[in-house]
């Protein structure tokens, strides 16, 4: 999957574009709206990005646990090559020790993540600190045509460039879930 930028400072719009990329097969988690007024892209009936998504908790979580992970696993070596775990209490006070430290990364990483804006978003700061708006899209390589062809039916649309995209079974998960969701009373 491609995802691309575009930039509007026109929420109606977006709403019309949003609404002719559905009706041309483009599903709601396919299409988001990053702005810093919140409120009204809930009141245009938008598809707003997730508050904890604006901020880069889960990229800074995953490079915590990384280091928690190095740094239990040098735990767990330095005990074995000391052999401090053949005393009487063995490997379970080192076990904990490198559990504690993975977990404590972890968290540490995720609480440095809170203070920092998304990395895929933090080219677009300027422009929502002066109002703008940012509507991407998630699409198939079939459907990038049909977003394109949308796209330059709106002039106040500008395309602001391309980015990382989640996995298209991410996707279709999520598009499975809101189907079951419909279902459910």
């Amino acid at each position: 999957m491609k995802r691309q930028y575009y930039i509007s400072d026109d929420l109606n719009d977006l709403k019309v574009m949003q609404n002719e990329l559905e009706d041309k097969g483009l599903s709601t988690p396919q299409l988001h709206v990053l702005s810093e007024n919140d409120a009204e892209v809930e009141k245009h009936h938008l598809h707003a990005i997730e508050s904890v998504l604006k901020k880069d908790v889960v990229r800074s979580t995953e490079m915590g646990a990384v280091v928690g992970a190095v740094a239990a696993a040098l735990v767990l070596i330095l005990a074995y090559s000391m052999q401090w775990h053949l005393t009487a209490a063995g490997w379970i006070p080192f076990g904990f020790l490198a559990a504690a430290i993975l977990g404590f990364c972890t968290w540490e990483g995720g609480l440095i993540g809170i203070q920092r804006p998304n990395y895929q978003f933090k080219q677009f700061q300027k422009l929502l600190n002066q109002g703008k708006h940012v509507f991407f899209v998630d699409a198939t390589e079939q459907q990038m045509e049909i977003v394109e062809q949308v796209a330059s039916q709106h002039p106040n649309l500008k395309l602001a460039g391309n980015g990382e995209s989640p996995p298209e079974w991410v996707v279709k998960s999520q598009d499975k879930f809101n189907d079951f969701m419909k279902v459910m009373p």
